[in-house]
């Protein structure tokens, strides 16, 4: 009976490390964050704005900055299938393709078992965006069909309008914090696609991938700016 092959040890650390910072980044980094982050300040800066829909009579530029991020959503889905498609082409390009890379004095990579690991790793990654992009959509489909249906006029109930702006600030935090979730999937794509360079390129860029990913999120000029403008709303002196 064959053996199964097995990786190098240092490659199955280094895999095991990569598996746990991608799967687990989000929750325990909003565990362990102290402080506010960018994703959920942002979630109050959208209560805010549904909350300026309702009351708006024209809400012509809602649907204009909703459909933007919706366009945004769709070209990176599709550019998650272009690079799903070319992962899988090399993948089931049989021995050929794997003589072909591993002629390359870059690339590292002991047998073609580990390569097609390694492709199937970055596969695997895109795919998962690439659901957290379609769920996006939808939701944020969603989204639109609540703008449409919230009633207008100065003769309906203020509790009304803040119920739909309720409702649609519900689905609309967690459409966009899917597309969130795509997105941070390229910054872990590449850190996949490093492995072919050898374990220690692969470790060295899961960890920029963290780094720069906690960067943005906690001292980035945008997130402190974000950051400011959420105490504002939260003292009231932005109307919501």
């Amino acid at each position: 009976m064959p053996s199964l092959p097995s990786m190098p040890p240092f490659d199955l650390v280094v895999f095991v490390f990569f598996v746990l910072c991608w799967l687990f980044y989000e929750p325990l980094f909003k565990r362990l964050a102290r402080g506010s982050l960018l994703n959920s300040d942002m979630t109050v800066i959208r209560g805010a704005w549904m909350g300026q829909m309702s009351s708006r009579e024209i809400r012509l530029l809602d649907a204009n900055l909703l459909g933007h991020a919706l366009n945004s959503a769709s070209f990176f889905a599709s550019s998650n299938l272009l690079l799903i498609a070319a992962a899988a082409g090399a993948l089931f390009g049989g021995e050929s393709t794997f003589r072909s890379v591993s002629s390359l004095e870059v690339i590292k990579t002991s047998s073609r078992w580990l390569f097609e690991g390694q492709l199937a790793l970055v596969m695997l990654v895109l795919s998962r965006g690439l659901l957290d992009f379609i769920w996006a959509i939808r939701q944020m489909n969603y989204s639109l069909a609540i703008m449409g249906a919230t009633p207008e006029g100065e003769n309906v109930d203020p509790g009304t309008q803040a119920a739909y702006a309720a409702a649609a600030t519900r689905v609309l935090n967690p459409a966009l914090s899917s597309f969130n979730r795509g997105v941070r999937g390229y910054y872990f794509a590449l850190a996949a696609a490093a492995w072919l360079f050898g374990p220690i390129a692969f470790t060295a860029a899961t960890l920029g991938a963290i780094v720069l990913l906690v960067w943005r999120q906690r001292h980035s000029p945008a997130a402190k700016a974000i950051r400011d403008l959420r105490r504002q709303i939260d003292t009231g002196s932005v109307d919501p």
